[in-house]
């Protein structure tokens, strides 16, 4: 907590990043969403104090590819992109514009910021120069194979990854109980989270049916609703560190154990006296203590990451349920004045009648 605190307060630099401008390309079926990606900082470590770039749905699958490849590894949360939506898209490719094409493609562009903003506010993801190059570059390498990569192909991804962990041959036995009870915590937390998205969700189709005054109100719940399928999806981002520290743990077991296999054989090559063979057994020793050493700092490395990272996940979770819920809140007192404003209008002309 204390290494999150120090990071927190170092250098503070100033790093906006906002996407807007979807503009389609092309026609048919063979057209696409390009997106105005604008970066304003300063930060060093980027040519320019504003720039802009374009760029496409599978270009942010692509970042997200790369980066994942990179930072999952060492227990890092990687936020997910946003969900690919087939329906939604090709109502954008080969339909009229209209209301429900038009919500699609904001929808769309407000979840490419937040994950955009998400990224950058990792610090050790704001480093790696697969995203400054996302940020700067004009033009980016076409981005292949992202289909698993978003909606139901990054669910399988994940559930996969947990699927591997639960047939892990060897139980972890926790020896230390954060780890224990903040796991338990998430995933009763993205339990909660699904209904409540549900509900949320079903608020505001029911809302979206009522008169063009609650137009404002709907919209903020809309906006609670998207920060609720975001989370919901980050949740599972945290379970695969989890399960990612696991599978380091996993292996260093296997290690200890080959380890111990090589001594015992040792132990039998000299107890049988046959020297020939124990120089072999000797090399065989020496190289999986020295594996079993770099696993066992793997291990620590990566604890102390997802440590870190949950930390900051819950401290950047906490923000951001205040500033969405505190706008909701606004957002209803408002409509309720403007309720009370109309009723008292009525109120002569309901006298009058009387």
């Amino acid at each position: 907590m204390e290494e999150l605190e120090e990071e927190e307060s170092g250098d503070q630099f100033e790093l906006n990043i906002a996407v807007t401008n979807p503009e389609k390309i092309g026609d048919g079926m063979n057209a696409y969403m390009s997106y105005k990606v604008s970066t304003q900082t300063t930060l060093p470590m980027f040519l320019n104090k504003t720039f802009s770039v374009r760029r496409r749905f599978s270009d942010f699958l692509g970042l997200y590819e790369k980066i994942s490849a990179k930072h999952s590894l060492l227990g890092c949360i990687i936020p997910p992109p946003p969900q690919k939506s087939v329906v939604g898209m090709t109502k954008v490719k080969v339909g009229k514009e209209d209301s429900s094409s038009a919500e699609f493609v904001e929808k769309r562009r407000a979840a490419l910021e937040r994950y955009l903003q998400r990224v950058v506010a990792h610090p050790s993801l704001l480093q790696d120069p697969d995203v400054r190059e996302f940020l700067e570059r004009d033009e980016l390498p076409r981005a292949v194979n992202t289909q698993a990569l978003s909606g139901p192909g990054l669910l399988k991804m994940i559930n996969r990854a947990s699927d591997a962990v639960n047939k892990m041959t060897i139980k972890m036995n926790e020896s230390d109980n954060w780890f224990e009870s903040k796991l338990q915590e998430v995933e009763n937390e993205e339990q909660l989270l699904r209904r409540l998205h549900a509900a949320v969700d079903s608020l505001v189709n029911h809302r979206k049916e009522l008169c063009i005054n609650t137009a404002v109100f709907s919209k903020s719940v809309a906006m609670l609703g998207s920060l609720l399928a975001d989370y919901v999806r980050l949740l599972g981002a945290v379970r695969c560190c989890f399960e990612q520290r696991m599978k380091v743990w996993q292996r260093l077991q296997e290690a200890q154990s080959t380890l111990q296999k090589k001594r015992e054989a040792e132990a039998k090559l000299l107890w049988a006296n046959k020297p020939e063979k124990l120089q072999q057994a000797k090399d065989d020793i020496n190289e999986w203590e020295s594996k079993v050493s770099q696993y066992e700092r793997d291990f620590e490395r990566v604890t102390c990451t997802v440590r870190k990272e949950v930390l900051r996940f819950e401290k950047e979770k906490a923000r951001d349920f205040k500033q969405h819920i505190v706008k909701y809140l606004e957002s209803l007192l408002h409509t309720q004045h403007r309720l009370v404003k109309c009723w008292e209008a009525f109120l002569p002309e309901a006298k009058a009648i009387a």
